[in-house]
């Protein structure tokens, strides 16, 4: 089982808000392989070892430091902790606190040292990772499967989730179409069929409340469509798997899957290259550091486009919003393409995390905006 903490966009959006004297932000790789961690705990400690020495070279108070080091120490000597790891690990400290996510997805070994948190590498988790919740949903056999990018899929457990669309209804069968009785026929099928999805869905919210992790439809008809019309969760992917979904491994119900999520992905990036061109021609757009952050900082940012591997160390200004870069990493800089997609979410903005080649003019970053600018 691959044990993950996928943060939830409200959490994001705690960490982007959060300043204290000193934020370390840790990004590691790791294995959900026991045997395997060693070399793990061993790269945090390396990482632990650079953000002090950065730390040190900006004259950071020494007790608060010894804080922070016993935090990050205790951290690195939990054995329980580390026994349990998916593909990596971000730790984000103060000398105060420390907050820990394991993720499914690889990250680049990354340190970064400042007055906030680098949240970057989380966006993978709230824009499009493999990753999702696929519902199998038939008249006989209800479950949640949560898959991930690079890991076996894992059922979830979810309280009073009916085991049947019978068991639901509390009757022998929903396929009776003796003309008894007020529901009867294929009409009465439907009501019952209602019912069912009805309360599969209130059985879900306390699993997938507060996320938006997409969740999938495994189904035939009419019971898919029924679910969809009924489903109260946001995040609902508008593509389903149509397969007779209690007769289907996890394994095969996770392959059809990740193709729904390649396709969902590979669409919504086409409309949001397609509709950045149409923008730029009614000046709101660009792909312009300065002109994306003064947008970030005025809650003019619709859609924000981002390269999740490039970095720019440097500072942006928290009443104008004007750039200014650094010549090296250190702890009086941050990366200014996180610190504008940050702003950018805390307004209400969405966020996409792309590759370089999903970016036009071959820039980190490219913003849609609500008004020209």
């Amino acid at each position: 089982m691959l044990h993950v903490d996928i943060p939830t966009l409200p959490e994001i959006r705690a960490l982007i808000g959060q300043r204290a004297d000193a934020c370390v932000s840790i990004y590691l790789s790791t294995t959900p392989q026991t045997q395997h961690v060693k070399a793990s705990r061993i790269t945090f400690g390396n990482l632990t070892k650079d953000a002090l020495q950065q730390l040190d070279a900006a004259s950071f108070d020494k007790r608060r430091r010894a804080l922070l080091e016993a935090e990050l120490a205790a951290l690195g000597d939990d054995d329980s902790f580390w026994r349990l790891q998916a593909h990596s690990l971000a730790v984000l400290a103060t000398p105060d606190s420390v907050r820990t996510f394991r993720l499914a997805t690889a990250i680049s070994d990354t340190v970064e040292v400042s007055d906030r948190f680098h949240v970057k590498p989380l966006l993978r988790a709230i824009a499009f990772p493999q990753h999702a919740f696929v519902l199998a949903l038939s008249e006989n056999a209800v479950r949640l499967v949560e898959i991930f990018a690079d890991s076996p899929p894992v059922q979830v457990r979810v309280p009073d989730l009916p085991k049947s669309a019978a068991d639901a209804t509390g009757r022998a069968s929903v396929n009776d179409r003796s003309p008894s009785g007020r529901i009867h026929g294929s009409e009465g099928q439907k009501v019952l069929l209602r019912q069912f999805a009805r309360q599969v869905d209130s059985a879900l919210r306390a699993v997938l409340a507060g996320r938006e992790t997409p969740l999938i439809v495994a189904a035939v008809e009419p019971l898919a469509s029924l679910y969809r019309a009924i489903s109260t969760y946001q995040a609902l992917a508008p593509q389903g798997i149509a397969i007779s979904a209690d007769l289907t491994p996890d394994k095969e119900l996770a392959s059809a899957a990740r193709a729904v999520l390649d396709h969902h992905y590979s669409a919504e990036v086409d409309t949001a290259k397609s509709l950045f061109e149409t923008r730029l021609g009614q000046r709101r757009a660009t792909t312009d550091i300065g002109e994306t952050a003064r947008a970030a900082t005025s809650g003019a940012i619709e859609l924000l486009l981002v390269d999740i591997d490039r970095a720019l160390p440097g500072t942006v200004d928290d009443i104008d919003g004007k750039v200014s870069l650094a010549t090296a990493v250190g702890a009086g800089s941050y990366d200014v393409i996180d610190e504008i997609a940050g702003r950018a979410i805390l307004t209400g903005a969405k966020i996409l995390g792309v590759r370089k080649t999903d970016l036009p003019d071959d820039g980190p970053l490219a913003a849609i905006l609500r008004y020209p600018i």
